[in-house]
């Protein structure tokens, strides 16, 4: 059984494969856009109704600079797609075994574009919903 740690550098991995976007697999002190950043939100324990599968919801925020609001929504576009080489859901579903860690997964929705200040910097983000089952 994959640790939540593995789970979690797997999905990084993944969308460390998308040219440009900063990945991290803890929460950073620091934001230094494009970044995307793996949380784990909720655990279902026991799917199988018995010991040994699990299911696992993580979010992926990602984070884009907000210099201009249309600038900073055409910046985050690229990664809302449902396919292409920019897609968070393409990039973490081509390999739905997160290296053999996982049954399987899939990035079930994206939601809450919104405008944030992390101190006095502004920025756009999205968060996808991504179920992994291990």
């Amino acid at each position: 059984m994959p640790s939540i740690s593995e789970l979690r550098t797997g999905l990084t991995t993944r969308l460390a494969t998308i040219s440009g976007l900063r990945t991290s697999a803890t929460i950073p002190d620091q934001i230094n856009p494009p970044l995307a950043v793996v949380s784990l939100d909720r655990i279902t324990y026991d799917q199988a109704f018995v010991r040994g599968l699990d299911e696992y919801e993580f979010t992926v925020t990602v984070f884009v600079g907000r210099a201009g609001e249309r600038t900073a929504q055409n910046a985050l576009d690229v990664y809302l797609a449902p396919t292409g080489n920019t897609s968070i859901k393409t990039v973490i579903e081509a390999d739905r075994s997160l290296a053999n860690k996982a049954q399987t997964l899939r990035v079930t929705d994206m939601s809450g574009i919104q405008a944030i200040n992390i101190g006095d910097v502004p920025y756009l983000t999205a968060q996808f919903t991504v179920i992994v089952y291990a």
